[in-house]
């Protein structure tokens, strides 16, 4: 009898314990990891997953055949600071104040982001991760708006625009590079420093209990286009005759591939790629003078066309994301704030425009009206003189202006993808409509200022 009972007893606590090290296991995996990947100026169709034959991203593809592939994918301008804005806010870029770049050089600066803007590492930390932001930030350069002040637990990167090298890590001779609020001058090419830095802390947060979000921004392939040698080499040994331009561009993407690599391996090392979401993006479209391939998109980077907003973009989660699916939903970058709040179970109680896409991640139909969406950019120089302009999807139709001192134009993009037909003249009705939602995301951006007061 006293036998059974040690047995009994004996049981109950193997019970116990498999119970607690099963509720263990559960809390690790209750929410995903998020690793969100941004880079810099790649071409919609500078990834090898489109079948473009003179480049090959592996890493890249990956992530495209582990989960979505998602081929109307909008960056919210076309360039990087008001897209990070919207990345970040999950609102357009001129209603949290930076309708253009965030730039040290206060003549040529045109965007101060809002202080009060509530950002996604803020909202997810209500739901108990640990947020990371490595790389590029390019929002602030100072308080109130440095990473660590909006929700980032952990920084490490870069907080200018751009770098005039991406070995020296320089803007204007000045040093941009830190870890949190500490400058930092580390040794080494900036993709190679960012990878590493990135493969450091998923290995630390392996060991964690809590979910983390890592925000990994990459300046690559942003000009100047500096690859390592032996990157260049190998390019030009495996496609011989390509311009030198496009050589180097590959190499670029193809260096800046493999570091995602790594990252994604790191992942797979310590047990926790299964259960992390990883969305690959891109903050505008391909940068024509570097040779950037946008596919059979009209312009690039700083333009309103579709080759200027339009990323490759891609999203796999392997525990529920459907393997090789791909959708042709139209989809910003400001929509990603609400679709990871809402898998992180964080209610968003202010304004954002955004709204989640994760039913169409998880292989649900959507059922939505057409809304309209809107786009701007402000720069100055004498190609803008310090204005914006501005473009509208609303369903197939998109009315556009390309600079502020050219006319509005009107494409319908289903019968004419590639905007080669401007038929504003013939469609009076349906400008006045856009226009009118075009005026009023205007009005709505001007209520918030997008210089520093003084």
């Amino acid at each position: 009898m006293r036998l059974f009972k040690w047995k009994k007893l004996c049981l109950s606590f193997l019970l116990l314990g498999s119970a607690v090290v099963q509720a263990q296991t559960n809390k690790k995996s209750d929410k995903p990891n998020i690793l969100l990947i941004f880079t810099d100026d790649q071409g919609y169709h500078d990834v090898s997953y489109y079948g473009t034959q003179d480049i090959q991203t592996p890493h890249i593809d990956a992530i495209r055949n582990d989960g979505m592939q998602m081929d109307f994918f909008y960056a919210n301008s076309p360039v990087c600071a008001p897209t990070r804005a919207s990345l970040m806010s999950g609102r357009y870029p001129d209603h949290v104040g930076v309708p253009g770049l965030v730039r040290s050089k206060q003549a040529n600066n045109w965007g101060y982001l809002n202080p009060e803007t509530i950002l996604l590492p803020a909202m997810l930390k209500k739901g108990g991760y640990h947020t990371a932001h490595i790389g590029k930030w390019n929002l602030g350069l100072e308080h109130p708006n440095l990473p660590n002040d909006h929700g980032f637990d952990y920084f490490h990167g870069w907080l200018e625009d751009m770098m005039d090298d991406y070995l020296t890590h320089r803007r204007h001779g000045e040093n941009y590079m830190r870890l949190n609020e500490e400058t930092i001058d580390p040794r080494g090419h900036a993709t190679d420093l960012f990878t590493e830095w990135s493969v450091n802390y998923i290995k630390e947060r392996g060991k964690e209990e809590d979910p983390f979000f890592l925000y990994l921004a990459y300046n690559a392939p942003h000009f100047p286009v500096q690859p390592p040698k032996a990157w260049v080499d190998k390019v030009k040994k495996r496609e011989p005759g390509l311009p030198e331009k496009r050589a180097n561009l590959i190499a670029f993407i193809e260096h800046l591939d493999d570091g995602i690599g790594q990252v994604i391996n790191a992942l797979k090392e310590s047990g926790q790629y299964e259960n992390t979401l990883i969305i690959f993006t891109s903050d505008n479209g391909g940068h024509l003078p570097d040779l950037a391939n946008n596919g059979p998109l009209r312009d690039g980077k700083q333009s309103m066309y579709e080759g200027g907003l339009r990323v490759p973009t891609a999203i796999s989660w392997p525990a529920k994301i459907q393997a090789g699916s791909t959708s042709d939903q139209v989809n910003l970058s400001m929509d990603i704030v609400p679709t990871l709040t809402e898998i992180a179970g964080v209610s968003i109680t202010h304004k954002i425009n955004g709204r989640s896409f994760l039913p169409t991640l998880l292989g649900e139909t959507m059922e939505e009206d057409a809304r309209p969406l809107y786009f701007v950019r402000r720069e100055g120089g004498t190609r803008y003189g310090g204005k914006a302009y501005h473009a509208l999807r609303l369903g197939d139709w998109k009315l556009l202006q390309n600079s502020p001192f050219q006319p509005m134009e009107l494409y319908n993009l289903k019968e004419d993808p590639f905007e080669e037909n401007n038929i504003i003249a013939d469609n009076n009705t349906i400008f006045q409509k856009l226009n009118a939602y075009l005026m009023s995301r205007i009005q709505e951006g001007g209520k918030v200022p997008w210089q520093k007061p003084d």
